[in-house]
């Protein structure tokens, strides 16, 4: 019987799953936020170009 209480009362592995969860929900964040800034740099490069090729005179 003893060693039934001390099982249920161990919170270690419920611990780990916590910690596990967060480090996904951290994951997901940076994934969302990291894709959202790519874009933002791909488009403010691709203006830049265009800026280029037009002071440029249009050449490639």
């Amino acid at each position: 019987m003893n060693m039934i209480s001390r099982f249920m009362s161990d919170e270690s592995g419920a611990t780990a799953i916590e910690y596990g969860l967060i480090a996904a929900l951290i994951g997901v964040a940076l994934i969302t936020v990291l894709g959202q800034v790519g874009s933002s740099l791909s488009t403010t490069f691709g203006k830049v170009k265009s800026s280029l090729d037009t002071a440029n005179g249009g050449g490639t």
